[in-house]
């Protein structure tokens, strides 16, 4: 994915921006009473930055080694570059940001869409290019043009640009008309059309990439619009020294290519949790598992495991490439982190005895760490799970299956309610925040699928009939504001 410099600006915009700081100030006269670098001086000497953000996948949320997240990436990179720390808050939409950096904040990281038009506001350099597309139900008739959408039943999120978009477009095409809110997320629009709830929404690519894996009856339609920018959001009238700063900083990302690299890690593939189908895998248990049997062999015999079961959260982890690395830092055949292998006594990730033993023993320890009354498949999955997404993340999706009715203590009851710490209206209420609640759920699924080949393989010795076979299947007040067609 290339990263658009300046293409989608208008035309005075695009060329201040690439004459640098001098023109900033005849374009922005709201901070020519401060002085030039009184922001960039007020951070300084306190030591810290404080950035405003949201809970999503595209910008800030706790992951399995800590905070994550492109945006985040970003932030912590530019508050190491202006050698201070860095403070977020993150319970905001996208109007609660804006509002918050015109009063009291640093800048607004929040996948904002650049918009010169904002009072109050100065907009960094752009850093991604943001394609408007249209999704939809896949039990519907694929929409192909716009239309196709009148009747439809369409969501998007206001202030994020797709609700800007779709505004231009009904000027041309008056019968448009859709449902929008700043209350919800993009993973709960999908989850609307999922539900049947909605019909189609509007979002962006990159969005939609992150999040379709979880949400397989929704299918991406066509691109409509014109690209946004992605941009960073300052306050006007405190100087241009941080936004100057901010600007040299990310102009720096892209001339050196770790702009590239980063959005190619977070955005550049569907998910790298797919499940691999019964041919490619059982090609690769003859060829690749092999070398690591005795290992895993051993790792069971220390920990109690079936050898099986910790060959196939290894190939979960890292198809058994010991050398594997994630875009976030995890590595290995077992795919620890750096705390992790720490805690392990793990000194080197890349060894495949360490990594298996290490892995091994964390998942015994995830496993010893969950309540008691928590017993038999159930306590292997739920420790499955922790291993992937932590046990933070799974104690709060205990907490919202017992808050449903269900039995927080059984698997098939917090596999229901992991996928909703992708909701706003249910991470809010949590301890822990926002999780891709999703992935656990595929990462527990896809385990259980590779042991029983496994297990097939190691009991019967007849391994080809089974490539053809059919895989084990597991069981499987409004918010918005409706914006009418014009007259």
């Amino acid at each position: 994915m290339t990263v658009p410099l300046f293409d989608h600006l208008p035309g005075s915009w695009r060329g201040a921006a690439l004459l640098g700081s001098a023109i900033l100030l005849t374009l922005w006269p709201g901070d020519s009473g401060a002085p030039r670098d009184s922001h960039l001086q007020a951070v300084l000497a306190r030591d810290f930055i404080s950035v405003h953000t949201r809970n999503t996948p595209t910008t800030y949320y706790e992951g399995r080694r800590g905070p994550t997240g492109f945006e985040y990436e970003l932030m912590k990179r530019f508050a190491d570059s202006l050698g201070v720390s860095l403070t977020l808050e993150a319970d905001h939409n996208i109007e609660s940001v804006l509002h918050a950096v015109r009063e009291e904040g640093d800048l607004g990281a929040a996948a904002l869409p650049l918009d010169p038009t904002m009072e109050g506001l100065l907009f960094s350099r752009p850093i991604l290019e943001l394609t408007p597309l249209l999704v939809y139900r896949r039990d519907l008739p694929p929409p192909t043009t716009l239309e196709d959408l009148e009747g439809l039943e369409i969501g998007t999120l206001s202030g994020s640009g797709t609700d800007r978009v779709l505004r231009e477009l009904q000027s041309e095409h008056p019968f448009l008309s859709w449902k929008e809110s700043d209350d919800i997320e993009v993973a709960d629009l999908l989850a609307r059309i999922e539900r049947g709830h909605l019909d189609a929404a509007v979002v962006f690519e990159h969005q939609f990439r992150l999040n379709r894996l979880f949400f397989p009856e929704v299918e991406d339609g066509f691109t409509l619009g014109k690209p946004l920018s992605m941009a960073w959001a300052f306050p006007a009238g405190r100087g241009l020294g941080l936004l100057e700063a901010a600007n040299r900083f990310l102009d720096g990302l892209h001339r050196d290519g770790r702009l590239d690299e980063l959005v190619a890690s977070y955005f550049g593939h569907d998910d790298y949790l797919e499940y691999v189908g019964a041919r490619t895998f059982i090609a690769q248990a003859l060829e690749r598992l092999p070398t690591y049997t005795e290992l895993f062999r051993a790792a069971a015999r220390d920990t109690g495991f079936d050898w099986k079961l910790l060959a196939a959260v290894g190939y979960q982890e890292s198809h058994w490439q010991p050398e594997a690395t994630s875009p976030t830092g995890v590595r290995g055949l077992m795919m620890l982190t750096l705390p992790t292998a720490g805690e392990m006594e793990v000194d080197n990730r890349l060894d495949p005895a360490q990594s298996i033993d290490g892995g091994a023993r964390y998942l015994r320890e995830m496993e010893q760490r969950l309540p008691e009354s928590i017993t038999g498949n159930d306590r292997l999955f739920m420790a499955m799970a922790a291993y992937n997404v932590g046990l933070g993340h799974l104690y709060d999706a205990r907490r919202i299956a017992e808050m449903q009715g269900g039995d927080p203590d059984r698997w098939e009851d917090v596999r229901e309610a992991l996928p909703l710490l992708q909701e706003q209206e249910w991470h809010s209420q949590t301890r822990h925040g926002y999780a891709r609640g999703g992935e656990p759920v595929i990462y527990v699924r896809n385990i259980r699928r590779y042991y029983e080949i496994l297990d097939y393989l190691d009991r019967s010795q007849q391994r080809y009939p089974l490539l053809n076979a059919q895989l084990f299947d597991e069981e499987d007040g409004d918010v918005f504001r409706l914006v009418p067609p014009l007259p």
